[in-house]
């Protein structure tokens, strides 16, 4: 397993690295203290399995830098590790793509059953207290909203997934710019985000090419 800690305070890395190194000791481990410096580390050598992420760093506000890297890297599963421990945040961090959350607190063997579902595929739900339930609920919000969508708006949906421009998309499927821009509102209104940024992260997040198949 390769492995990425993302966090700008280099003690807790020194920590987190040395419990990961107890339950995982052949375990490949980078570090970065910033979101570019771990941008940089994903570009520079591929192969890395999972991101652990802090979500309160230096020049980062909310769940900026957790986006970031979702869009930027989306194949890559993000295992937030943070001392914000709030149910409402773990929700929100799951729903926005995130494939697990650990209190910073938490022991030695929360953290290894954390890194062990991720990389069978599942998510990791902390035992805290509001956020039993959020696994469970996200999906059926999941496949509600992606039910709501029409084959065309899938394929533009998917292409959005993919990075592609609106240009890009109206060449691809034959359609002009005017329908591609009214099939993103449409997509961005039934979603239930408010950007193109928020698309690509819910798209990501849901996994939409498995819904319904």
């Amino acid at each position: 397993m390769h492995i990425i800690l993302v966090d700008d305070h280099p003690l807790f890395r020194e920590a987190l690295r040395s419990t990961i190194r107890l339950g995982l000791p052949h375990a490949r481990i980078d570090e970065a203290d910033s979101i570019e410096a771990a941008k940089t580390v994903l570009t520079e050598r591929p192969g890395i399995d999972v991101i652990v992420l802090d979500l309160s760093m230096k020049g980062v506000t909310g769940f900026d830098g957790m986006m970031s890297l979702r869009i930027r890297f989306p194949r890559i599963p993000i295992l937030v590790c943070s001392g914000l421990e709030e149910g409402r945040i773990v929700r929100e961090a799951l729903r926005l793509g995130a494939a697990g959350f650990v209190p910073k607190s938490a022991t030695r063997a929360t953290y290894m059953e954390a890194l062990e579902s991720i990389m069978r595929g599942s998510i990791f739900v902390p035992d805290l207290p509001d956020t039993h339930d959020c696994e469970a609920s996200d999906a059926v919000d999941a496949s509600t909203r992606i039910a709501a969508l029409t084959p065309a708006q899938m394929n533009v949906l998917s292409m959005i997934k993919r990075g592609k421009l609106n240009k890009q998309i109206a060449f691809e499927l034959g359609i002009g710019d005017s329908m591609v821009k009214a099939h993103v509102s449409e997509i961005m209104r039934k979603l239930g985000v408010r950007n193109r940024t928020q698309v690509a992260l819910c798209a990501s997040a849901l996994d939409f090419d498995r819904v319904g198949m």
